[in-house]
């Protein structure tokens, strides 16, 4: 999986986002287990994804809020 821009993910849907979303975390859970048994050579991939899944994880805060500030105009 390739790095993900903000600006990417601000054009995408919340759901196409949450899918996204639910991607990177199983990428991740794989990856924990890796680190543990000693297989993984890449660690500078679990910071990424780390950082990946939070912005991921603003964005649809945002997208919340600005739903919330519409049905409230």
């Amino acid at each position: 999986m390739k790095s993900v821009k903000a600006s990417e993910l601000r054009n995408l849907k919340s759901g196409e986002i949450e899918t996204k979303l639910s991607d990177a975390r199983d990428e991740l859970m794989k990856l924990r287990f890796q680190q543990v048994t000693g297989q993984l050579t890449d660690t500078s991939r679990l910071r990424i994804l780390r950082r990946e899944i939070a912005r991921m994880e603003t964005i649809l805060r945002e997208l919340a809020a600005a739903e919330v500030v519409e049905g409230e105009a």
